[in-house]
């Protein structure tokens, strides 16, 4: 798929989520999140679902975590405009609860979509749900985040061999300052696929 196709692909992609109504938080959101990034980007990354600044700006990770993900790009020299940022959900649960099963399973393919879209060497979950998820589709043996946080995965694909490199979320780091050197350490790993 040439860079073209696949921004049309994404931009098509990124209308339907702007109309979707598969679950109940279409009622309570002000904007969708459905994503942004190099659609030619060799590194994925999938967090959770948005909190009150995404669903206010419409863009993912723009609040205190967004601040800590920031830092972490940076500490391997990446930039946003580097890689493709997007969440499981693309609608902010309401007091950013956790997401429901129910939730995952309506929001699921607009993900499996730019998964499959930006064919990414690298996808780095952010997270529990984000990891959990990915696990299962790669047919990875479910695991504790902090169990596997910071390690490298290899997976075959249909669209290509990929690596899933399973992260904490940073808002962690909002929580407990102490976290921030774990993420730090962990993110260490992108600096070999840059």
């Amino acid at each position: 798929m040439t860079k073209d196709e696949k921004e049309k692909k994404i931009k098509r992609l990124r209308q339907q989520i702007s109309r979707c109504e598969r679950c109940s938080l279409h009622k309570t959101r002000t904007n969708t999140v459905p994503g942004e990034g190099d659609v030619n980007a060799r590194i994925l990354f999938i967090g959770e679902a948005p909190g009150r600044n995404e669903d206010l700006q419409g863009k993912p990770f723009v609040g205190r975590a967004g601040n800590v993900f920031d830092k972490l790009l940076s500490s391997v020299k990446l930039t946003r405009d580097q890689i493709y940022l997007c969440n499981i959900l693309k609608c902010r649960p309401p007091d950013n609860r956790n997401p429901l099963p129910a939730e995952i399973k309506a929001c699921i393919g607009s993900l499996d979509i730019q998964i499959k879209t930006v064919n990414p060497d690298v996808i780095g979950t952010l997270g529990s749900f984000a990891t959990a998820y990915i696990f299962e589709k790669f047919d990875l043996p479910a695991q504790k985040i902090s169990a596997v946080h910071g390690k490298v995965f290899d997976v075959s694909t249909a669209f290509g061999p990929k690596r899933i490199v399973p992260l904490y979320h940073p808002a962690v780091a909002t929580y407990n300052g102490g976290q921030l050197g774990v993420l730090l350490k962990d993110f260490g790993v992108f600096r070999k696929f840059i």
